[in-house]
């Protein structure tokens, strides 16, 4: 059956961890069917193998199996794979021949993890493979001697000043290999993979651009070119190989962007061509969903994925951070004792484990998961944002910092870790740096409410009210998630005796509180009817201000104004006082605010014209 992907609404998200669809079925595959999956410095393509053919044309669909089948083969036999897709075996090259002894000694070393042992029987090797898989055993050696590093390390401080110290004699042979045009598609993926994790970003780029050119199959080229990428305008300036393989990285990059409606009609059309049972591609739209905060929608999907693919692990955290959201404890109890009995070592694993115990309030063991996370992969950016989440909850605003840092290291894309160092800096009551925080958040996700709110909170300490106005009218337009937007922007006109556009805010509140259906216990709805029933009071509105009090008196903390302000009321009654006719515009509150309908008069329209961004 096929899967049609509906436009994305702009429905806003918890953002406590990370980011439920109306149930559709869904009859998405494997890029190759046998499921072969590429592992690549540190990062896992799931079902979707490297792919690329000239030119995006889907009509061949064995052709293409073939072109995957070959790739993920030759990435296996340089060691960037765990697995291999199948008896499909290219032809061995005869400069392969030469070196075939060592590199069948060397490889199996590389595969027990004895790098310095496989680059030490390598030497001198003349092919590409044997020279790729030389080089890159030099580099997992140097990784793994900086994680055991910095896994002895003391504290913080000192495991962001721990380095992979072969990086630089590897730039420099991999540069004069590269100036002489001798490095393959391989070759320069791991060039590019060099200059990123020495900062060089620029070169790093044309790098991986340039081995997308040479070997459009790879697929780690592409998503080492996908996290360098920070904005739309940086990619319409990258020339890219015109290849099929475009499509996903295109897909893929619109989601990491949070262009999620652009990224769906890809994968759309992806599904349309013939992808339609893809389990790589259910699982991204299921991220897609999940990070325009459609809970409902991106766990519909999960469950079908876990339907189909029920031994799968990638991407268990991101559905384990929607059960968290909703507060699914029997669900993610089953996820984190179903994933435990499949891989319990498995980094994904340890943070639905990790959330679970998030759930139930046992922070200091959710954060040891999320540390056992890190040992297994320290690149991982999932798990340092939910540590630096766990550490607030703690009150350890120290160590949640260096989490959140850690995170951006990874992924400067990660709202979530600028969004967290703005809430520690609050914590600590430093408004300007909060602030900037703030600020890169809300660059990253324009659209989110809670950003704008909290940017809002930040002008108001710094009182820079105009500001705050600014944020909080833009919070509402975009689709307040915790519908405190005009109750904070009322509040703001209440502080500068603006009483008349105070009231059209909490009126506006009130009926978005009821329309939607939210319980009437809502923190702020008391806070609305006293002020109302005190402005109507004061504008001599009798009737309209006795509804409001009446309300009142349905909640604890404004019981006895509300009975105090009707005994007033009734007083002025009672004494000829008449209803003023000033105000004419007719208003009505919502039918079930008020037993008796009661109807109350709108105040002018709240003009924010000169404020709204």
């Amino acid at each position: 059956m096929r899967l049609v992907i509906a436009q994305p609404s702009n429905l806003p998200r918890s953002l406590s961890k990370a980011p439920r669809p109306s149930r559709e079925s869904i009859a998405l595959p494997n890029l190759v069917s046998s499921g072969a999956g590429l592992r690549l410095a540190g990062t896992r393509a799931g079902g979707m193998a490297a792919a690329g053919l000239c030119g995006a044309d889907f009509s061949d669909l064995r052709e293409i199996k073939k072109q995957l089948l070959s790739v993920a083969e030759r990435s296996r036999e340089r060691g960037l794979q765990h697995s291999g897709p199948g008896s499909f075996f290219p032809s061995l090259l005869q400069e392969d021949a030469r070196d075939l002894d060592a590199y069948t000694l060397a490889k199996s070393y590389f595969d027990l993890k004895e790098y310095d042992r496989a680059a030490y029987f390598l030497r001198g090797c003349k092919s590409q493979k044997a020279y790729f898989l030389y080089m890159y055993s030099r580099y997992l050696s140097g990784e793994k001697k900086k994680d055991d590093e910095t896994v002895d390390s003391l504290g913080p401080l000192e495991k962001g000043q721990v380095k992979n110290e072969a990086l630089r004699e590897l730039r420099v042979e991999l540069s004069k290999k590269h100036k002489a045009r001798e490095l393959d598609g391989f070759g320069l993926y791991l060039y590019g993979v060099v200059l990123r994790k020495l900062d060089l970003v620029k070169e790093a780029i044309d790098v991986f651009v340039e081995a997308a050119h040479v070997l459009p199959l790879h697929w780690g080229a592409w998503l080492e070119l996908c996290n360098l990428i920070t904005d739309k305008e940086m990619l319409k300036f990258l020339s890219l190989p015109d290849t099929w393989m475009k499509e996903f990285f295109l897909a893929h990059i619109y989601t990491e962007l949070q262009l999620i409606e652009e990224a769906l009609q890809k994968y759309q059309s992806l599904i349309d061509a013939g992808f339609s049972k893809s389990t790589y591609i259910i699982s991204q739209i299921a991220v897609a969903y999940h990070n325009i905060r459609d809970i409902d929608k991106a766990l519909s999907i999960f469950n079908e994925l876990r339907k189909q693919d029920p031994y799968r692990i990638e991407n268990m955290d991101t559905f384990s951070n929607l059960l968290y959201v909703r507060s699914m404890k029997p669900e993610l109890s089953y996820l984190a004792h179903n994933l435990c009995e499949i891989d319990k070592y498995r980094v994904e694993t340890c943070c639905v484990i990790g959330n679970y115990y998030s759930l139930r309030s046992q922070h200091e063991k959710a954060a040891l998961y999320f540390q056992r996370a890190l040992k297994l992969n320290p690149r991982y950016l999932g798990a340092w944002t939910l540590m630096g989440h766990e550490y607030m909850e703690m009150k350890n605003t120290s160590a949640a910092i260096q989490a959140y840092r850690h995170a951006i290291e990874v992924n400067k894309r990660d709202y979530r870790a600028w969004y967290g160092l703005g809430q520690t800096y609050e914590i600590l009551k430093m408004p300007f740096y909060c602030l900037y925080y703030y600020r890169r958040a809300h660059q990253l996700r324009p659209n989110d409410s809670r950003m704008l709110v909290a940017l809002g909170e930040c002008y108001e300490k710094l009182n820079q009210l105009v500001e705050a106005k600014k944020c909080y009218w833009r919070a509402y337009a975009v689709g307040d998630v915790e519908k405190m937007a005009l109750v904070k922007l009322a509040k703001l006109h209440e502080q500068l005796n603006e009483s008349e556009q105070a009231a059209q805010c909490y009126i506006k509140y009130i009926q978005d509180i009821y329309s939607c259906g939210e319980i009437v216990e809502h923190l702020e709805v008391s806070t609305a009817f006293r002020y109302l029933a005190q402005y109507y009071f004061k504008c001599k509105l009798w009737d309209e201000a006795s509804a409001c009090a009446q309300k009142c008196c349905a909640f604890n903390d404004t019981r006895e104004e509300g009975k105090a302000l009707l005994r007033q009321i009734l007083q002025l009654r009672n004494q000829g006082e008449t209803s003023s006719t000033e105000i004419a515009a007719p208003f009505f509150l919502p039918a079930s605010l008020s037993a008796n309908s009661t109807p109350t008069r709108r105040v002018s329209p709240l003009n924010l014209s000169s404020v709204t961004p």
